[in-house]
């Protein structure tokens, strides 16, 4: 979610060799999602070129503000949802990207590319996209699940692990409502506010990081969770079963970008231009099993893959999905809705 503080820009140092620009140093900072780059597809990348790549990790977007708006590390490539590039673009914090450096962003299918938050590809890259569902242990819970308002219901405290991120709890109960995930207005939030109350000291984990953990370990019955989460759990047991929520969900895309303050601009973009080659995507979508945009990718992966239905929506279904815009200072007031909630 936006924050309203600037960065502030440290000065780039230009070290002049001769006529021309000496060459970056041999190295790469990454912050991105946690459990979403194989560290095989990082060492890869290092063997290759002689990069070597520092990663840390974020579970929410907004954690990843926080860090990048107080000025806490100098990262090189970020790994933001949509909503999040929308409001970087706005703000001037993110350096654009020199196309002719990723000639594998021709791999990425039509439907992910020139999306309304960044219209022209100019500052992020399509990595991975997915969606929000439910699983539930079939062998615990002998209910028909089908929407949220089942998972959410009194008999099931003590038996649920959600995704720990305000944006999406409060989203799930603007669905509930009939309400846009995107229509964060004050009245609509006093809507969804009784309703989060009742949901949330239902809830046993909040976790974001791997929700997975959670229902694999049996410490839960069901779980609101994301996508490749969802098709992990669907790999490992039968028992485990994928629902698109009745009341609907969202679809995510989260972009390969770089901040206004990156050093190592053309260390980036050779990462980028790597992460979308076919074989290395295809690592990534083993690993970690969400919506591939990567089409020359996903010609590499198997039936069994490719029909998993938490991976890969149908297309009716994507059509039917919100995608997350920028709601400014609103999604503070989210967070403290929910944090409230949450210390009850």
């Amino acid at each position: 979610m936006k924050k309203t503080t600037t960065l502030v820009l440290s000065a780039l140092a230009a070290i002049l060799v001769g006529c021309g620009k000496a060459p970056e140093a041999k190295k790469l900072s990454v912050f991105c999602w946690s459990e979403y780059i194989p560290q095989s597809v990082i060492e890869q990348f290092t063997k290759e070129t002689g990069i070597q790549v520092s990663v840390e990790n974020y579970a929410s977007n907004e954690e990843m503000l926080a860090k990048l708006t107080a000025g806490g590390g100098e990262y090189d490539i970020i790994q933001p949802s949509e909503y999040v590039v929308e409001a970087l673009i706005a703000q001037k914090l993110l350096h654009p990207i020199d196309k002719t450096k990723i000639p594998n962003l021709s791999n990425i299918a039509p439907q992910f590319l020139k999306m309304s938050f960044d219209p022209d590809n100019s500052f992020s890259v399509p990595f991975m996209a997915g969606t929000v569902g439910i699983v539930v242990n079939t062998d615990l819970i002998k209910d028909d699940i089908k929407s949220f308002a089942d998972v959410f219901k009194p008999d099931n405290k003590g038996k649920i692990v959600v995704l720990d991120d305000a944006r999406e709890i409060t989203a799930w109960a603007l669905l509930s409502q009939e309400l846009p995930i995107n229509d964060i207005s004050d009245a609509n939030l006093d809507k969804v506010k009784p309703v989060l109350a009742n949901w949330i000291p239902l809830v046993k984990v909040f976790d974001s990081d791997s929700p997975k953990t959670a229902l694999l370990n049996g410490d839960v019955a069901m779980g609101v969770v994301w996508g490749g989460e969802g098709a992990i759990l669907l790999q490992s047991n039968p028992k485990f079963r994928w629902i698109i929520p009745a009341e609907g969900t969202h679809l995510f895309i989260d972009s390969l970008a770089m901040p206004k303050t990156a050093k190592n601009v053309e260390n980036a973009e050779a990462f980028m231009n790597f992460i979308l080659r076919p074989d290395v995507s295809k690592k990534i979508s083993d690993a970690f099993p969400y919506t591939n945009p990567n089409l020359a990718a996903r010609k590499l992966l198997s039936e069994e893959q490719l029909n998993n239905k938490a991976s890969f929506p149908s297309d009716a279904d994507i059509a039917k999905m919100q995608v997350f815009r920028d709601i400014g200072t609103q999604g503070s007031k989210i967070d403290e809705i929910v944090t409230s909630l949450k210390a009850q």
